[in-house]
């Protein structure tokens, strides 16, 4: 057995490795896991011949069945084309094949893709390696399965999640048919696994509040917003459609401190450091308060039954000229009912 470390040796070949797995395949009833384990590499190939690329699925090497997946290793140079188009087109070969294959179990998938140095010689062997036990666990972490599982089964039939590699090589380097912000970044985590990696999700086809806190986890979201230079936040959509903003908080000193959902409402607060609080500017939609200097200017304050007139205390620096309060006519309670 050779011992690592101890005398210098080539690299194995660099490969891209493709994983798929079925969603729920224990869920299924045993009869139909016969019928699942044949049908997921023939809609595969079926996938890669639609998307122009047959070769990929037909040149596959140390390819594996895993029951209720598959997995095989390919040439890197396609890795761009497997990202897309093939990704989508494998969401449109599974709707079809859902859609009109009667009394057939419903098969929707995850896939993951990597790549790296992995042996192959034609061994039995070969493929196995690091970054095919990478691949594996991509596979099972918790913001792909969480996805798939937020989303409809009626409209999303596959969920992928890419390692940071993977992205970097193909997606952010440009290669690839489709915009980084058609990804969004993840921790790829999987329970009972001492596994931890930047990884990247792509749905080609969303639908469903896909991309909550609880898929994202709040730091990744925050190193997002963080790298941005205008201090704002960018959110990330995966394919097709945008999906909803995860409630995040992003502070910077003397900027904006951004919180709340895109649904409910958002709070806007100017902190400026080394002071315990100065009120500035702070912006709540749906209760519209408005805090100015550390003094409150009231402002359309709506909750329950009251719509309030305007509270003012405090010094104001300069002159403030104008009715500072709101003015109701009629009754205050109107349009509450």
């Amino acid at each position: 057995m050779e011992q690592p470390h101890s005398r210098s040796r080539p690299l194995p070949p660099y490969r891209g490795i493709l994983a798929v797995d079925a969603k729920d395949f224990t869920g299924h009833p045993a009869v139909q896991h016969g019928s699942i384990s044949r049908a997921v590499p023939q809609l595969m190939r079926t996938s890669f011949e639609r998307a122009g690329i047959a070769e990929v699925w037909e040149d596959r090497r140390f390819p594996d069945s895993t029951g209720d997946g598959y997995v095989f290793g390919f040439d890197p140079a396609f890795l761009p084309f497997v990202v897309h188009p093939w990704l989508a087109v494998l969401q449109d070969v599974l709707t079809e094949f859902n859609t009109h294959s009667a009394g057939v179990a419903h098969i929707r998938l995850r896939a993951s893709l990597h790549v790296g140095p992995l042996p192959d010689t034609g061994d039995a062997f070969d493929g196995n390696g690091t970054p095919r036990n990478d691949t594996h666990r991509l596979l099972d972490s918790r913001p792909v399965k969480a996805v798939l599982a937020a989303s409809s089964a009626h409209v999303t039939q596959v969920a992928a999640i890419l390692s940071d590699r993977c992205y970097q090589d193909a997606v952010a380097g440009g290669y690839t048919g489709r915009h980084p912000d058609h990804f969004i970044e993840v921790p790829a985590t999987v329970e009972g696994k001492r596994f931890a990696q930047r990884a990247w999700l792509y749905v080609p086809m969303p639908s469903g509040d896909l991309y909550d806190r609880r898929v994202l986890g709040d730091r990744v979201v925050d190193d997002q917003e963080k790298r941005r230079p205008d201090g704002g936040s960018r959110r990330r959509t995966a394919g097709r459609g945008a999906a909803a903003a995860p409630r995040s908080a992003v502070r910077a000193d003397r900027s904006n401190v951004n919180s709340g959902t895109v649904y409910g409402g958002q709070s806007v607060s100017n902190i400026a450091p080394g002071r315990d609080h100065v009120g500035g500017d702070r912006v709540e939609v749906g209760g519209d308060r408005v805090e100015v200097g550390g003094d409150h200017i009231g402002g359309d304050h709506i909750g329950g039954d009251h719509i309030g007139g305007d509270y003012v205390r405090g010094g104001k620096a300069g002159t403030v000229h104008g009715n500072q309060g709101d003015t109701v006519h009629g009754d205050k309670h109107e349009g509450d009912r």
